[in-house]
């Protein structure tokens, strides 16, 4: 134990880290070297780690109640993201006509400014397989990567609603609009980058197309939208979010709101959609580890973060960032925060200092957001919905670059020197 401010915090044994360092290196490679065991055994591994961390906590620092938190962290994560799966999954958008190089960048636009009302993962799978349907006749590698960029992580930076991590740390008292404010300028930035590089692209490709096939493709094509019903789901979830008190309500709402959402939706709509519960499901088991095998790494770094060299709001959005390449960012987000009020001496879990953190410091909860939902897109593992957008592009049958094309051949000479640009310019000092 040690104490730090007015509170005592739990100061974990370093070997207990590595936990989260086994789970991290299974994510990313076993799925690529032993696929057939990840499929067959993730969960047993996922869980299997997790408690090596929890009876850690529960037998040899007699931590009851750090668990207890942890856990219900972990159901109010859950529930939000599972509950915006179902609801999205329950509506099926058609479009109609030619998607030309305009189109599609304004279809991306919308898609960042959708991601913050209705979540990156509700926005993927409401919007993934219109995006499919209307680019058909020439769909590449580059409109997967492009859509992960822009819908599945960086577009969803505005809002506690739009990226998990900015949800755990709305759980942690960072105010709903606070985020907006404060990152909207970077979002305006990034966004306005990725999609005119899309758009340079794209018109190289549409232009390669003759217009025959062009217009045989989309000329059958009608706009349609059905499970419009399924927006007052929405509307609950999003309602639901604001709710802080009785603890638990907000939760009962939002699987309410799924249940309901699920039970009401014409079967026809699911079908067409392609909905099963095979990505919430993986994402779920996956971050029962996660949440778990973390805890001695936040523990240990909200302790000793003055002294591992993490000083800058710059090395904060850069490691913040290139954890989130390759772990979920969720976890990654409040990893980095809670060493963020290490660093100022100061408790994440007391909602005072939390106010004291944000009016005195608020630059390093920017760069920590910034980078943990941003860097997010740099590969397959580093948000939830870019697996489900793969599994999706898979499932139809048409071009998805790899684990190691997608970085190699987007993220990394495409993403990342955007990345750095907007870096430079809201967060170098």
């Amino acid at each position: 134990m040690m104490s730090l401010g007015s509170a005592t915090i739990l100061d974990p044994h370093p070997i207990f880290i590595l936990p989260f360092v086994a789970l991290l290196l299974c994510i990313a490679t076993m799925p690529l070297l032993l696929p057939k065991v990840w499929e067959h055994h993730f969960k047993k591994i996922s869980l299997g780690l997790g408690l090596i961390t929890v009876l850690y906590y529960l037998l040899g620092l007699h931590a009851w109640g750090r668990i207890a938190g942890i856990a219900g962290e972990y159901i109010s994560f859950i529930v939000f993201i599972g509950s915006l799966f179902v609801v999205s999954g329950g509506i099926h958008v058609r479009t109609r006509g030619e998607a030309v190089p305009s189109i599609n960048a304004l279809y991306l636009l919308a898609g960042a400014i959708l991601a913050n009302l209705i979540g990156t993962t509700g926005a993927s799978m409401l919007l993934i397989r219109p995006w499919i349907r209307m680019n058909k006749y020439r769909f590449t590698m580059y409109h997967t990567a492009f859509f992960i960029f822009i819908v599945s992580n960086v577009g969803g930076c505005l809002t506690p609603i739009g990226d998990p991590p900015l949800f755990l740390g709305y759980l942690k008292g960072v105010p709903f609009w606070w985020v907006t404010l404060k990152c909207l300028p970077a979002w305006g930035l990034a966004v306005a980058c990725i999609v005119a590089a899309f758009y340079a692209i794209d018109r190289v490709n549409f232009l390669a197309a003759p217009r025959a096939i062009r217009e045989q493709q989309t000329a059958h094509e009608e706009f349609k939208i059905e499970g419009l019903a399924n927006l007052g789901w929405l509307a609950l979830i999003l309602a639901a979010v604001f709710l802080k008190h009785p603890p638990g309500l907000r939760e009962v709402l939002m699987a309410g709101a799924a249940i309901g959402s699920y039970r009401t939706t014409p079967r026809r709509v699911h079908e067409a959609n392609h909905f099963t519960f095979g990505p919430i499901k993986e994402v779920a088991w996956l971050f029962a580890g996660i949440f778990a095998t973390m805890v001695p790494t936040l523990d240990y770094l909200e302790c000793h973060a003055a002294s591992l060299g993490i000083t800058a709001p710059m090395h904060f959005y850069w490691l913040s960032g290139g954890l989130s390449s390759v772990l979920d960012n969720a976890p990654t987000y409040l990893t980095f925060l809670t060493a963020a009020f290490g660093l100022k001496g100061l408790n994440i879990d007391d909602s005072a200092q939390v106010t004291q953190f944000l009016h005195a410091h608020g630059i390093y909860v920017v760069a920590i957001s910034l980078g943990s939902v941003f860097f997010g897109a740099m590969t397959y593992i580093g948000n939830g919905p870019n697996f489900m957008v793969k599994a999706i592009v898979d499932h139809a049958k048409v071009h998805t670059p790899n684990f190691f094309l997608y970085i190699i051949r987007y993220s990394l000479p495409i993403l990342l020197p955007i990345l750095a640009f907007v870096g430079w310019v809201f967060l170098h000092k």
